[in-house]
């Protein structure tokens, strides 16, 4: 039995943050059944690299779920929903705030409903304050939190990440709210609840010691491209070969092996560099150092002079470099899943792992609509009633 077998989860949303909430949670066995509008279904079926049509992004997204095509813009649409949530213990939606309140399926009227229910509610800017209203992705988010400014080369454009990470974030963050609201729940006694959760809050609770440097000191940190600002040494140098090498030698006893390792031990005595504050005000001398030694040799030759040393280090993986490891094969995380399109699709694993409730991968990402008539037939519809809602384009 899987922890969170039992519970059923009723997915609003669509794209990234509010899926990728409700993904982590039917890995671990919660039933998700996600409303998609007919006809179009998610627009992430259409992102990124298609393979017969269908995204393989979808395939990773949404394994484990279940898919109704619902209009919610219809009143028999959003009267259908409100019966699927009347028993439902968890309701997530990305839309802007607002949105489910036009249709009737706004908090106070869904709690009234179902006291019990969850309900996760995630966007750019949260339920409330003067930006509210406001439209807002995972790159607004990245920069609302102050992230993207430091995402850079000193002196160049911001970059952002090669993934959407303040959607991911947000829906880990979400995730996390979904499980303490239920422990709440269901260990302590409690009621259902909201979760009012903003892309840009994520991402600023992973900002670390920036707001209270810029409290105590008035420091604005600025970009520092590849190194940890205040941390060192710990960059990435380059190699002989024309690739590049992440060195972390930002721990006392390990700067002295490092130093050691690229024949500067005159850098390993000396008594200023000994804790990490005194190797800060000098990162700039101790970078110089180790790229001089990099530079002169192969990639290869570095790591293993790294490893001799140990000395935490590795090359940039790409994911062709991954797809082959041999840490990523020994601790499953590469699955093979099956796809939409026929075949087998590789997939990340499953992540945390747990000893005794595992998660696991029991059904592909769905066809759109492809458990319209199974969900509806649990509401009591018949036959007939499926084909008149078919016919008036409520459910597709």
């Amino acid at each position: 039995m899987q922890i969170l077998e039992g519970i059923k989860v009723v997915e609003l949303g669509q794209l990234i943050a509010g899926p990728f909430a409700a993904k982590t949670l039917a890995d671990f066995g919660a039933r998700v059944v996600k409303i998609e509008p007919p006809g179009s279904g998610d627009p992430l079926r259409k992102w990124r690299k298609l393979r017969d049509g269908n995204s393989v992004w979808w395939d990773a997204q949404s394994r484990n779920k279940e898919s109704v095509a619902i209009d919610l813009r219809q009143p028999e649409g959003q009267a259908l929903v409100r019966e699927l949530l009347a028993d439902a213990d968890v309701l997530i939606e990305n839309f802007r705030p607002g949105t489910l309140e036009a249709w009737g399926l706004g908090w106070e009227a869904l709690h009234a409903l179902n006291p019990r229910l969850i309900m996760l509610r995630l966007s750019g800017f949260g339920q409330t304050g003067p930006r509210a209203a406001e439209p807002g992705f995972a790159a607004v988010g990245e920069a609302f939190a102050g992230l993207r400014h430091l995402n850079a080369e000193p002196g160049r454009a911001p970059v952002r990440a090669g993934v959407s990470l303040g959607d991911t974030v947000a829906g880990l963050h979400g995730a996390m709210g979904v499980l303490l609201a239920l422990y709440g729940r269901d260990a302590r006694g409690g009621t259902g609840q909201m979760i009012d959760l903003a892309l840009y809050e994520a991402m600023f609770n992973l900002t670390e010691s920036l707001l209270p440097e810029y409290d105590a000191f008035g420091e604005v940190r600025q970009p520092a491209g590849g190194a940890l600002p205040g941390i060192a040494p710990s960059n990435a140098y380059p190699c002989g070969d024309g690739r590049f090498v992440l060195v972390a030698g930002n721990g006392d006893s390990i700067f002295r092996r490092l130093m050691a390792a690229i024949d500067r031990t005159d850098l390993a005595d000396d008594p200023a560099l000994a804790r990490n504050d005194g190797r800060a005000a000098r990162a700039g001398e101790l970078d110089a150092a180790i790229a001089a030694w990099t530079v002169q040799r192969p990639l290869d030759e570095v790591l293993a002079a790294m490893a001799a040393a140990d000395v935490p280090a590795s090359r940039l993986y790409t994911i062709a470099d991954l797809a082959t490891d041999a840490h990523y094969q020994a601790r499953g995380n590469i699955e093979r899943i099956p796809a939409l399109a026929g075949g087998t699709i590789a997939v990340p694993g499953i992540v945390p792992r747990l000893s005794a409730t595992p998660g696991a991968v029991h059904h592909r990402a769905p066809r759109l609509g492809e458990h319209s008539d199974a969900v509806l037939r649990e509401l009591g519809r018949d036959d007939a009633d499926i084909a008149a809602l078919r016919a008036r384009k409520v459910v597709g």
